[in-house]
């Protein structure tokens, strides 16, 4: 372990709950970034010159150029599940270790996709809008109905560790559940009662389609304008992972046509999402500002992850959670 003349260095690009540090501390150098908004480029890049060990959040974006001019940098702790912000490939080039915080956030956010489901087929906005502008002014049979979910079909795409949370939810609720993932899971198939469909199929097949894929150049933009037509009409899409797994402008199409019945978004091609970006034109749309794993448990065991995975990579050990490429 490091003496104090000679303690490794490490940035946190962010506050993070109270404690969740302990891992570095006292034979680690910590710098905590104090702003709310994130570090700008030339700041992040001036840190990351002098640091040993960065945690990052999903809003930083560590690129070929930033590690370049990074020579002591040993390892980029991702405070996060995916980590598409980073460049793996470069820092693998340059002996950097990438980790992120896999497992911890899994409940929080299929809470959350659940919540967006629950949302979007009870069309609770709409409701509670005309609600509060003084819209509702009798009961009436045929006023904000919506889809009940027990007995729908809901397509889970990436079984996943929060997929397969998702699907635990959906048994609850009465809901027959098909998934898509790059291979079959007859383990799975088996516990959760869940069964197998191409995409397509099970894109045609859903009333409800929840998205749970990491961002990369395969899913992104999986899911277009054709696979969005391959739809059940007034069918609900539901995505918590990545804005760029879904073609945005074809979702809006969708929607505002009426082919789809609704979108629940926690998610984002480019965040924090512009106030008059067409999907929040559309009033069939649930938006939220990328709360998945907001709450006070997941997020301090997060930052305690991603503290424990840059300790290990300064220590010379093996971190709990690299990302798979590293391995």
């Amino acid at each position: 372990m490091a003496v104090a003349g000679d303690r490794p260095r490490v940035f946190v690009t962010r506050q993070v709950p109270e404690g969740a540090l302990a891992p570095l501390e006292g034979w680690a150098h910590v710098e905590v970034w104090p702003e709310f908004l994130p570090p700008p480029r030339e700041e992040l890049a001036r840190r990351l010159a002098e640091a040993d060990g960065v945690i990052t959040m999903i809003t930083d974006r560590i690129d070929d150029d930033l590690l370049a001019a990074a020579p002591r940098l040993r390892v980029v702790s991702n405070c996060a599940v995916g980590y598409d912000n980073v460049d793996v490939a470069a820092a693998r080039r340059r002996g950097v270790m990438v980790t992120h915080t896999p497992g911890v956030l899994t409940e929080a956010t299929a809470d959350l996709a659940f919540a967006l489901i629950l949302a979007c087929a009870r069309r609770l906005p709409q409701a509670e809008a005309d609600l509060r502008a003084g819209r509702w002014t009798t009961w009436h049979p045929l006023q904000w109905l919506g889809l009940e979910l027990d007995g729908a079909t809901l397509g889970i795409v990436g079984l996943g560790r929060i997929g397969r949370a998702v699907a635990r939810r959906a048994r609850a609720f009465g809901m027959r559940i098909l998934y898509y993932s790059r291979r079959r899971d007859p383990a799975a198939e088996a516990e959760l009662g869940v069964e197998y469909r191409d995409l397509d199929d099970l894109l045609a097949e859903a009333d409800v389609v929840s998205l749970h894929v990491p961002l990369n150049a395969e899913t992104r933009h999986l899911i277009d304008g054709r696979r969005l037509r391959r739809m059940k009409p007034g069918a609900i899409l539901v995505n918590t992972a990545r804005g760029d797994v879904v073609d945005e402008q074809a979702l809006v199409e969708a929607l505002r046509s009426g082919h789809l019945g609704a979108a629940g978004l926690d998610v984002y091609g480019r965040e924090p999402v512009p106030p008059d970006h067409p999907l929040l034109q559309v009033p069939n749309v649930v938006a939220l500002p990328h709360i998945g794993s907001a709450t006070a448990r997941t997020r301090w065991r997060m930052a305690r992850l991603a503290a424990e995975n840059c300790a290990a990579v300064l220590q010379g050990r093996r971190p709990p959670h690299p990302v798979r490429e590293m391995l």
